[in-house]
């Protein structure tokens, strides 16, 4: 484990944090922390960071509830930043986006990876636009009642396929589930993290219930 005598803090004192979701691998954001909000985050397991233009120290979440809980600091090769691993209670930014980092300013000839996080953006995007020709579009015209029919509909499909032993068609039939799950999603402004946090929920109840049945 590395002392933190051995981080190399600028002639301000400072170093950078790049802050990361624990589970989406997302940057969140870049602040900067001194050697009092880094003991301060170490000690109660949530980010402190050192503000430049206040001058002072300040607990993520502190006035806006969104916390953010350290799963681990790591150090780069140079040992003169950081990269800060969270689990976040809500919004990384002041302005209430999942992340600080949304302004594109170039974009590559390569495809970004599919991604479930990258999924819900494209449909809420094709929520607030309503591009001609899209089937989603289709589907947030019509509301609710005929999503939630689509849902029914490819749930049933997923049965079929399931109960038939076909592999490769129930894993088409729950991929056209999946896509109709998060278009009611976006429909109800339910959130991947809000799923994520319910599923983390049960993780830890299913954890407590084994290791009750362990000790009966």
């Amino acid at each position: 484990m590395l002392n933190i005598d051995e981080l190399k803090f600028n002639g301000h004192g400072l170093i950078p944090a790049i802050v990361t979701d624990a589970s989406t691998k997302k940057v969140l954001t870049l602040a900067y922390m001194n050697r009092e909000s880094l003991e301060i985050s170490m000690r109660e397991g949530r980010t402190c960071f050192w503000s430049r233009s206040r001058k002072e120290l300040w607990r993520k979440g502190e006035t806006s509830g969104n916390v953010q809980r350290i799963v681990d600091i790591t150090a780069d090769c140079d040992r003169d930043a950081l990269l800060v691993t969270v689990s976040k209670d809500g919004p990384a930014c002041h302005l209430g986006t999942d992340s600080c980092f949304n302004d594109q300013v170039f974009q590559g000839g390569q495809t970004a990876p599919f991604s479930v996080e990258g999924l819900y953006g494209l449909l809420e995007g094709r929520k607030k636009d309503l591009p001609e020709g899209s089937y989603t579009t289709y589907l947030f015209q019509k509301g609710l009642d005929k999503i939630l029919k689509k849902v029914g509909e490819e749930s049933t499909e997923v049965i079929i396929a399931g109960k038939a032993g076909d592999k490769a068609e129930t894993v088409y039939e729950v991929a056209d589930l999946m896509y109709h799950v998060m278009v009611l999603m976006v429909e109800m402004g339910i959130s991947v993290e809000d799923i994520r946090a319910e599923l983390a929920s049960r993780h830890v109840i299913d954890h407590k219930v084994k290791q009750e049945k362990m000790t009966k």
